[in-house]
């Protein structure tokens, strides 16, 4: 019996394996074709592939600046990623990572100008509103779709337009300073560590490495540390409590877990808001750590690329954290790239192009599933 019941539990642990393994080869196949479609777009617009991928590496992974500069850049897409990825596994497609990142960030900017509060408790004051605004954001479309069945996926596109006019309107309109399309600066007491400022430090800065973290104008902060913490403790709720288990079940199949007592509409509010939270704590590191306010235009897409991560990551926490890496290291390799006379749309195509192959490919493995289930069948 033990033997029997050793066997069954090795045989589950190589299927998990094989599917991790087989999800990553989807991955990086996808990504390999994308690039070598892209350099055909390359050659079209008269330039070299290799000049190119070159001056993309470079400007992403050519020495620590840059990594730490992709690091910076990626920060913002992991988390609208984690936003995508936690009602996802709860049955949900949640588009409206862009407009709660929107009111995170203007909540946090509004926070660190409005109060003047000490600095141990104004910045992460300042966070928490980010969180909450965003939250609260997520938590319209969730309560919409448990008790009126209203579906997620039109709501939260209409709240993102909202999210965004409500903050121009209401906020950069009535608070603005001068001209420009902005709150007021926030306080300094309300602005996040940025990591550069460790090297200063009386203990902290004579530890090796930190060093690296030295240089002038690195706008590397503490939300990137943030985002990797946040991926252990989502790991550890998705995978070992009783939350995770009754929100994957949700989205695995809301009827047997309705049948098996779990309810499907506190699981599906549950998973918007903490999506919403952590694209709202997105907002707020923009508008604590980057801009120190909140401007119109801060999103930069960073909520849609967020889709794109959770896709590229399988809306697995460590598999979100590399794709928001990758995507991080495109749009910062994606200035050298431009100083190496290739159009900068070219980077935006070559995002769009892992994106299609991420989705063409899941195709091909669903329908091979099905042609070799069906063949077992007959």
């Amino acid at each position: 019996m033990s033997d029997l019941l050793s066997g069954s539990g090795d045989s589950l642990a190589s299927s998990k394996i094989k599917k991790i393994l087989l999800d990553l080869g989807l991955s990086l196949l996808s990504i390999v074709i994308a690039l070598l479609v892209g350099a055909i777009f390359i050659v079209l617009a008269g330039e070299s592939p290799a000049v190119a991928y070159g001056a993309l590496y470079e400007g992403a992974l050519g020495g620590t600046r840059q990594i730490l500069s992709t690091f910076w850049r990626s920060t913002p897409l992991i988390f609208t990623g984690f936003a995508l990825a936690i009602p996802f596994r709860a049955g949900l497609f949640n588009i409206g990572g862009e407009g709660q990142l929107l009111v995170g960030g203007f909540s946090a900017a509004f926070v660190g100008f409005y109060f003047e509060l000490p600095a141990v408790i104004h910045a992460p004051f300042a966070l928490l509103a980010g969180v909450a605004a965003g939250g609260i954001w997520a938590l319209i479309p969730a309560v919409l779709k448990a008790l009126k069945g209203a579906h997620e996926v039109i709501v939260t596109i209409m709240m993102n337009y909202i999210a965004t006019y409500l903050t121009i309107h209401y906020g950069i309109n009535y608070f603005r300073e001068g001209g420009r399309q902005a709150l007021p600066d926030i306080h300094e007491s309300a602005e996040i560590f940025r990591l550069a400022e460790i090297t200063e430090l009386p203990l902290l800065g004579n530890l090796p490495f930190v060093h690296m973290l030295s240089y002038p104008g690195l706008r590397l902060h503490v939300n990137f540390l943030l985002a990797l913490i946040s991926a252990l403790l989502l790991w550890f709720l998705l995978w070992k409590t009783t939350y995770g288990y009754e929100i994957r079940s949700v989205g695995l199949n809301p009827s047997a877990a309705e049948y098996g007592g779990i309810s499907s509409n506190k699981n599906i509010i549950i998973s918007m808001v903490i999506g919403g939270a952590l694209a709202g704590l997105a907002g707020a590191g923009e508008a604590l750590g980057t801009h120190h306010t909140f401007i119109q235009g801060m999103d930069a897409g960073h909520g849609f690329t967020g889709i794109a991560v959770a896709l590229l990551g399988r809306n697995h926490p460590a598999g979100i954290i590399l794709a928001g890496i990758l995507f991080g290291g495109l749009s910062e390799g994606g200035l050298e790239m431009q100083f190496a006379g290739v159009p900068a749309e070219i980077v935006e195509i070559v995002q769009g192009l892992i994106i299609f192959f991420v989705a063409a490919l899941q195709m091909l493995k669903y329908f091979l599933a099905r042609r070799r289930a069906k063949g077992e069948d007959e």
